[in-house]
C-alpha cells in the first residue's frame, strides 16, 4: 500500500510539474507529453476491445437486409479487386448507399475477396473498424485531458476517465445500427477516419517528427472524404479543437500549423468531385420531393432530442423511420425549436466562456449538420447511425459530469478519495454491463430480415417502408396472406405510394386476384408512369387474359424507359410470337439473351421459335 502510494504521489508531481510549464516564447501553449503508462493502464486496450467483443459477439450471423441488396448483393464492382478503379467506382444510383463513397466499395470489394458472400466476413469488419474507433477515442479524450490546459485537473486520472469514455461509447446500443447492418459500414468509415485525423493532429503537436503525424492526419481526412460527406466537418474541428486545447489564438494555429489545414481543406475538393459525379445531389436537395428546407431544418429539432433521448436512454430502437412526421405547426415547431436554440446557445456560450465544453457541443452539432439542418434528404428524416460519432460528446460529458459530482456534491473530503475511486467504478462497471447487455439484445433483432421488420412495425406501426420490407419476407417466403396483410396497410397509410401498390399488386396477382392485381398496378402507374416492373407485370397479367394489344404496349413503354431490361424484351417477345410475328419475336429474344447471357429461358424459346419458323417454312 505504501509503494502503491508513493508512485501515485510521483505521478502527481509529474502532473504538476507538467501544468507549471510556462508557455512557449510565441504565446502557443505548450504541450506536455502524456505521462507513460503503467503496466495496469496498458490492459485498457484489451479492457476495450474485450467488452466490444462481448456487446457484439452476437452480430456476425444477421443476414444482409434493405440497402444491402444494391450495396453488395447485385453491386458488380466489388467482384474483384484488380484493376483497383473498378471498385472505386461504384455504382451510380440513388438507391445506392455506396454511390460517390469509392473507399466504402473499396472495403466491401476487399471482403467479397476474402470470403465471397459469407455474413460473417462483412460483419467481422464492421467490428473490426468498430474498435479500432474505440481505440481511437480513447487516445484522443486521453491525450486531450493529459494536455497542459486540462493536466493539472485530471492528472492521473486521465487515462481512467478516457477509458470511461471509450467503454461508454463501444458497447452503447444506439451503436448497433452503424456495427450491425452491414451497409452502415458508410459510418464506420468515416467515424474511424475523422478519429483517425483528429489523433494525428494532435499526436503532431509534440512529436519531433511532427510533418509525418500531419501528413498522416490528412491522408486520414481524404479518405473519410471517400467514406461519406459528413467529413466535411472534421477539417473546422480539428482547427476548432486546436484553438481550444492547444493554441492562444485562430491566428497562432494557422501560423503554425497552416500546411495542415491546407491539406485537411483540400479534402473538401475530393468531397466536391464525388458529389459531382454522384446521384446524391438529386437526393439531397432544396425543395426535394415537395419538403421545404425550413420545414426540414424544424423536424430536425425533435430529431435530435429524439437522438439525446436515445443517448441517454436507449430505448426504443428502430431501424426505419420513415414514418417520422414533418413539423409544420406551431405545436410541433416551437417547442423542439426553442429546446434545439438553448441547446446550441449554449455551445456558443461555452466556447467562449468554457471553451472544452463548447468543443462537445460544437463536435455534436457540426457533425451533426450535413444531414440534420437545413438540407433535406426527403428518404431519410431520422436515423440512428447518425449518432455514430455525435454520441462520443454526450459520453465524454457523461463521464466528466459524473467525475466532477463525485469530487465536488457527494465526497468533498480528501480522505474520500478511496471511496469516491470505488463508487465511480462501481457506477461505470454497472453502467456499461446494462448497456453492453441491450447492445446483445438488439443485436437478436438483427438475426433475420423478419425480426429486424416486425419489430419496427411493432414499434412504429404507421411506417409504411418497414410494413414494405416486412410484406417483402413474407412474399418471398411463400406466405402470401400475411404479406397481404402488411402490403395492404401499406396502402392504407400510403395509397400515394406507388412502392406500396406496386407491391400489393404482386402479391394480388400471387393469390389469384387478377382484377385487383390489374387496377394496384395501373394505380402505381398513374403515380409514377416511369415504374418498368409496373408495366412489364402489368403487361403479363394482360397477357394472360388474352389482351395482347395491351400487354405489349406496357413492355414497349417499359423498353423505352429501360432498353436494357431484358425479362421486357423476353416477354414481349413470347406476345409476338402469340400473334405469329415470328421474326420479330425473334429479333426480341435475342435482346434479351444479349443483355442476360444466363437467361436460359429466353435461349429456349429462341430455339423454339426457330424451328417453329422453319416448320413453318
Amino acid at each position: 500500500m505504501a509503494r502503491r502510494a508513493e508512485r501515485r504521489r510521483r505521478r502527481a508531481e509529474k502532473a504538476r510539474a507538467g501544468e507549471a510549464q510556462p508557455a512557449a516564447a510565441d504565446g502557443a501553449r505548450k504541450v506536455a507529453p502524456p505521462v507513460r503508462a503503467t503496466r495496469t493502464q496498458r490492459l485498457i486496450p484489451f479492457v476495450l476491445l474485450g467488452a466490444g467483443l462481448y456487446a457484439f459477439h452476437n452480430s456476425f450471423y444477421g443476414p444482409f437486409i434493405f440497402d444491402d441488396r444494391y450495396s453488395i448483393l447485385v453491386n458488380p464492382t466489388i467482384r474483384r479487386l484488380w484493376p483497383p478503379w473498378t471498385a472505386l467506382s461504384p455504382p451510380s444510383t440513388v438507391a445506392c448507399p455506396v454511390a460517390g463513397r469509392p473507399i466504402v466499395n473499396l472495403s466491401l470489394a476487399v471482403n467479397y475477396a476474402l470470403g465471397g458472400l459469407d455474413v460473417r466476413g462483412y460483419h467481422a469488419f464492421n467490428l473490426a473498424i468498430h474498435l479500432l474507433s474505440a481505440l481511437l477515442l480513447f487516445g484522443v479524450v486521453r491525450r486531450t485531458l493529459l494536455s497542459s490546459s486540462l493536466r493539472g485537473r485530471y492528472g492521473d486520472q486521465a487515462p481512467w476517465l478516457a477509458m470511461a469514455v471509450a467503454l461508454l461509447w463501444t458497447v452503447h446500443p444506439l451503436q448497433t445500427e452503424s456495427v450491425t447492418y452491414v451497409i452502415q459500414r458508410t459510418e464506420l468509415l468515416v467515424g474511424l477516419f475523422f478519429l483517425l485525423t483528429l489523433y494525428c493532429a494532435i499526436r503532431g503537436v509534440d512529436s519531433v517528427r511532427p510533418h509525418a503525424w500531419y501528413a498522416a492526419a490528412v491522408v486520414a481526412c481524404a479518405l473519410g472524404a471517400g467514406s461519406k460527406e459528413v467529413m466535411v466537418a472534421a477539417p473546422l474541428l480539428v482547427l476548432l479543437y486546436d484553438r481550444v486545447f492547444l493554441s492562444r489564438s485562430l491566428r497562432d494555429a494557422f501560423r503554425r500549423r497552416g500546411g495542415l489545414y491546407a491539406g485537411l481543406a483540400a479534402s473538401w475538393l475530393i468531397l466536391f468531385g464525388l458529389l459531382l459525379a454522384s446521384p446524391r445531389p438529386r437526393a439531397v436537395a432544396f425543395g426535394s420531393q415537395g419538403l421545404r428546407a425550413w420545414d426540414y431544418a424544424a423536424t430536425e429539432c425533435s430529431v435530435i432530442l429524439h437522438y439525446l433521448q436515445l443517448a441517454l436512454w436507449p430505448h426504443p430502437l428502430v431501424v426505419d423511420y420513415d414514418d417520422w412526421p414533418i413539423a409544420t405547426t406551431p405545436a410541433t415547431v416551437l417547442l423542439p425549436a426553442a429546446a434545439m436554440l438553448s441547446l446550441l446557445g449554449a455551445a456558443i456560450w461555452g466556447l467562449r466562456r468554457r471553451p472544452p465544453l463548447g468543443f462537445l457541443g460544437a463536435w455534436f452539432f457540426l457533425i451533426l449538420a450535413p444531414t440534420s439542418s437545413f438540407l433535406p434528404v426527403p428518404t431519410e428524416i431520422a436515423a440512428e447511425r447518425r449518432m455514430y460519432l455525435p454520441l462520443a460528446a454526450t459520453c465524454v460529458l457523461a463521464i466528466m459530469g459524473g467525475e466532477a459530482a463525485l469530487r465536488h456534491l457527494l465526497l468533498r473530503e480528501r480522505p474520500h478519495d478511496t471511496l469516491r475511486r470505488y463508487l465511480g467504478v462501481g457506477l461505470l462497471v454497472a453502467t456499461v454491463a446494462v448497456l453492453a447487455q441491450v447492445t446483445v439484445r438488439r443485436n437478436e433483432d438483427y438475426r433475420s430480415a423478419f425480426a429486424i421488420w416486425n419489430d419496427a412495425v411493432s414499434k412504429r406501426p404507421n411506417n409504411v417502408r418497414a410494413r414494405l420490407n416486412l410484406g417483402d419476407y413474407f412474399f418471398r417466403q411463400g406466405q402470401i396472406a400475411e404479406a397481404r396483410e402488411q402490403l395492404a396497410a401499406a396502402v392504407r397509410l400510403a395509397p400515394g405510394s406507388a412502392d406500396a401498390q406496386y407491391a400489393l399488386a404482386l402479391t394480388l396477382e400471387k393469390d389469384g386476384a387478377a382484377e385487383d392485381a390489374i387496377g394496384h398496378y395501373s394505380e402505381a402507374l398513374r403515380l409514377r408512369p416511369s415504374h418498368v416492373s409496373a408495366h412489364v407485370n402489368l403487361g403479363i397479367v394482360l397477357q394472360k387474359q388474352g389482351k395482347l394489344g395491351e400487354a405489349m404496349a406496357h413492355y414497349s413503354e417499359a423498353l423505352r424507359v429501360d432498353p436494357n431490361h431484358a425479362g421486357a424484351h423476353y416477354d414481349l417477345a413470347t406476345a409476338l410470337s402469340s400473334l405469329g410475328r415470328t421474326d420479330e419475336a425473334l429479333a426480341q429474344y435475342d435482346e434479351a439473351v444479349r443483355l442476360d447471357a444466363k437467361f436460359a429461358q429466353a435461349e429456349w424459346a429462341k430455339e423454339f421459335e426457330a424451328l417453329r419458323r422453319g416448320k413453318g417454312r
